[in-house]
């Protein structure tokens, strides 16, 4: 028999039980519709993961100042000066493995426009960077600050979509003034909507004024110098000199008459958020910019770093694991369920053999070899796993549909899985179907005429 007709008879031996064959093709629907609809659920959450910590900087790591002391006691990271904005600089111009840098101070408060307020959740003073650091480039209306406006303090702000919401229902806030505390700053844009991070906090209770503005004239600090003193260990350097140094030969103290705008001995940062080019080049932009800050605060080999530096990609790299885990934990549960059909298949195709006994030896009896005889159970087998395929992706590609409407979960379709699928069912089917085929092939012609 050409390949042709041993296909022909084996949709015609199909075609002769339809019942049984739809029956005998439930297994495997339902085994390749599990792994579509698991794999799409897995790829949606994987896919809402990525995107929370993009929106979060997925490049991104922070530089904290670092901790200080006082009678023994640690007041923790960030109770020191030791950042500063010649740091920020520093960092921006020389490192080399980064796409950007940007200083954060922070505040707080009330903010009030005509006889409205709202406490927001995040007042920061920062750099237009900071747009590119957050993924946060489109904004919802207007324009961020330019850096003429950090360099000038300017009374301007951007707000989130939260603040917009609250404050100017139904009115255009671009134009508007508002008042932080005591001063008074025009809204120049509103930022795009991002919802609540992976923490739940909402991203979009902001305001974003430049940091200099924050620092000089919203929450009134006019110097940066730490009340506590470091112990030794802390601030020893290879020179026997503090870093920053509240010394008149660094930073001369303004007289108390002096209303200069700029007047004070340290201009401190709350913290540096840095962003590296790619993800490759976290590891070494940290290290880069540990070194430079090392050399320009004089720190010896023996003595401590005064500044933090925190990876957001750890954080990234374990929710990604986490992600995976559990879709391949999903992925085995319905692989589980696609061997129970492929056992399913092996039984019925065991049962065909068994009552075609006769035919199998009539046709050996008229000339069919035996590999006649397994091509033609072996492609029944295989026709059988690839229509319960097809019927199973497009139960799978409709059930995930329906979690996603039902549910509001999110999915995500890959036709590397949909493919993939068409080609497990057919190894299935190989599998599977082959026992019983070689097990029709070995029949005794005399002894398959004779069988009752």
């Amino acid at each position: 028999m050409f390949n042709l007709d041993i296909l022909w008879a084996a949709f015609r031996a199909l075609r002769s039980t339809p019942t049984r064959a739809l029956l005998t093709t439930l297994g495997i629907v339902i085994g390749i519709a599990s792994v579509i609809t698991m794999m799409e659920i897995g790829n949606g959450s994987s896919a809402a993961l990525k995107k929370s910590v993009e929106n979060m900087g997925a490049n991104n790591f922070i530089i904290f100042p670092g901790g200080a002391n006082r009678g023994g006691v640690s007041f923790g990271s960030g109770s020191n000066v030791t950042l500063t904005p010649d740091d920020f600089e520093a960092v921006r111009r020389e490192a080399k493995h980064i796409l950007t840098a940007t200083p954060i101070v922070w505040g707080g408060g009330q903010i009030i426009w005509r006889d409205k307020n709202w406490s927001p959740n995040q007042i920061q003073g920062t750099t237009p960077s900071f747009l590119i650091a957050k993924n946060w480039q489109k904004l919802d209306a207007g324009a961020m600050f330019s850096e003429s406006d950090v360099n000038t303090a300017a009374q301007v702000c951007v707000i989130g979509k939260t603040i917009a919401n609250r404050l100017f229902v139904n009115h255009n806030p671009i134009g508007e003034e508002i008042r932080i505390k005591n001063l008074t700053v025009k809204v120049l844009g509103v930022l795009s909507p991002k919802g609540a991070n992976m923490f739940g906090h909402d991203q979009d209770d902001i305001v974003l004024v430049p940091w200099t503005t924050l620092r000089f004239r919203i929450t009134g600090t006019r110097t940066g110098v730490s009340t506590t003193t470091t112990t030794s260990t802390t601030t020893a350097t290879a020179t026997g000199a503090t870093y920053p140094s509240t010394g008149p030969d660094f930073f001369p103290e303004a007289s108390s008459n002096d209303d200069t705008l700029f007047s004070m001995r340290v201009t401190s940062l709350n913290m540096i958020m840095v962003t590296a080019k790619s993800q490759d080049e976290i590891e070494p932009a940290m290290d880069e910019i540990e070194k430079l800050l090392r050399d320009r605060h004089k720190l010896s080999d023996d003595v401590p770093n005064d500044f933090d530096i925190r990876n957001f990609g750890e954080m990234n790299e374990s929710l990604q694991n986490t992600s995976k885990i559990m879709t391949n934990l999903l992925l085995c549960v319905a692989m589980i369920s696609l061997l129970v059909g492929g056992v399913g298949i092996m039984n019925i195709m065991l049962v065909s053999v068994t009552e075609r006994t006769r035919e199998i030896g009539l046709r050996m009896a008229l000339g069919a070899r035996g590999d006649d005889i397994l091509l033609q159970f072996l492609i029944e087998s295989i026709v059988l796993c690839a229509i319960g395929g097809v019927i199973g992706i497009l139960v799978g590609v409709g059930g995930s549909e329906c979690v996603n409407y039902f549910l509001g979960w999110p999915i995500e379709s890959s036709p590397v899985t949909v493919v993939a699928s068409v080609g497990v069912s057919v190894i299935v089917g190989v599998l599977f179907g082959f026992y019983p085929a070689w097990k029709a092939s070995q029949l005794d012609p005399i002894d398959a005429l004779r069988y009752e």
